[in-house]
């Protein structure tokens, strides 16, 4: 039976013959993270703040199913009611509808300045790296050149 080759020896002469910059991972990783944490900061401020909203709506909606319900004189008190309720609602609907957009845009607006800033600091990042490498890879040609000599 044939026994499985062991790639473990053949992957580490790769490795160890491949040009490659840990702390770049390493940079890139904590960039990813710190972009991460900011990206979360901005969804958790606009669920806190559109929960805010909805609570609020909701309590002033109760509150206003309440003065509905009371017990009226007169057959046309319970008429304006059902208008007060309506109109009041109405009123309502809009302002939170507004207030929704404003959380929306405040949070689209920090977005995407957030991702301009990522895409600045990928390029920049990027633009190093190839430098870098292009570096590493004409001392590698020289050398091996050299040798060849």
């Amino acid at each position: 039976m044939q026994k499985a080759q062991d790639f473990t020896k053949v992957v580490q002469d790769m490795t160890a013959n491949f040009p490659f910059d840990a702390k770049a991972l390493q940079d890139t990783f904590k960039s990813s993270a710190v972009f991460s944490e900011k990206m979360t900061k901005v969804a958790l401020e606009a669920a806190e703040k559109s929960n805010e909203i909805s609570s609020k709506w909701t309590k002033d909606t109760i509150a206003k199913v309440g003065t509905l319900a009371k017990v009226k004189d007169e057959p046309t008190d319970y008429s304006k009611a059902l208008s007060d309720f309506a109109s009041a609602a109405a009123e309502m609907a809009a302002e939170n509808l507004a207030a929704f957009a404003e959380v929306a845009k405040k949070a689209q607006m920090e977005t995407v300045e957030l991702m301009l800033a990522a895409g600045k600091d990928i390029s920049e990042d990027a633009t190093a790296a190839v430098k870098k490498a292009q570096a590493e890879v004409t001392s590698a040609a020289k050398k091996a050149a050299a040798a060849v000599k």
